[in-house]
């Protein structure tokens, strides 16, 4: 069998057959009910020439989608060697399309109107905050004004004057661990 007589489209139901009749085995005929795969019956309504004329279309129109594929094919080389010579790489052209998404994204109307949205409920957000904090320090400044209060803060005061202990002759009050001068037994570090 001579390659160059031999049927390269891959989709080709003749695919590396001889096109020389005497060597095809398109001509020996297909036994059971299905009958020949290659030229299936025709469809009620349709004459033989119609059939054959259509599976004529048909080969022809297989065989322009194959080439179409190859010149894609060879387009998709030719971009992936100008793509390699400007040094543009898989990861390059990802954060390019995710940078321009993300400013398409940051034009869209939507996204404007969600910003302005957020935005004005910060700023409500952010002046509630501001009116909480006030109430509640001048709430601290009437509880802390209360008679309460002050009396807690005498009991207080008058608690620690007996842990700690009165204050000395020279008016000064006994040091207390926490005090921040070194002494001897307790040196700085």
């Amino acid at each position: 069998m001579d390659p160059a007589s031999q049927d390269i489209n891959l989709n080709s139901p003749n695919r590396g057959m001889a096109s020389e009749p005497s060597d095809s085995l398109s001509d020996v005929p297909v036994g059971g009910a299905m009958g020949n795969p290659a030229n299936p019956a025709p469809l009620p309504g349709l004459t033989e020439e119609e059939a054959e004329e259509l599976r004529g279309e048909l080969a022809k129109v297989e065989e322009e989608i194959n080439t179409l594929r190859q010149v894609l094919s060879a387009k998709e080389r030719h971009a992936g060697e100008l793509k390699r010579k400007l040094g543009l790489s898989p990861l390059t052209e990802l954060r390019q399309n995710f940078s321009k998404s993300w400013q398409d994204v940051q034009t869209s109307n939507a996204y404007k109107k969600t910003q302005e949205t957020l935005s004005q409920a910060g700023q409500k957000t952010s002046a509630v905050i501001s009116n909480m904090s006030t109430a509640f320090s001048k709430r601290l400044v009437d509880m802390r004004n209360s008679p309460t209060f002050k009396s807690f803060e005498d009991r207080v005061g008058t608690l620690k004057t007996k842990v700690v202990g009165g204050p000395q002759g020279n008016g000064e009050a006994v040091g207390s661990p926490t005090d921040s001068t070194p002494t001897q037994e307790n040196p700085g570090f």
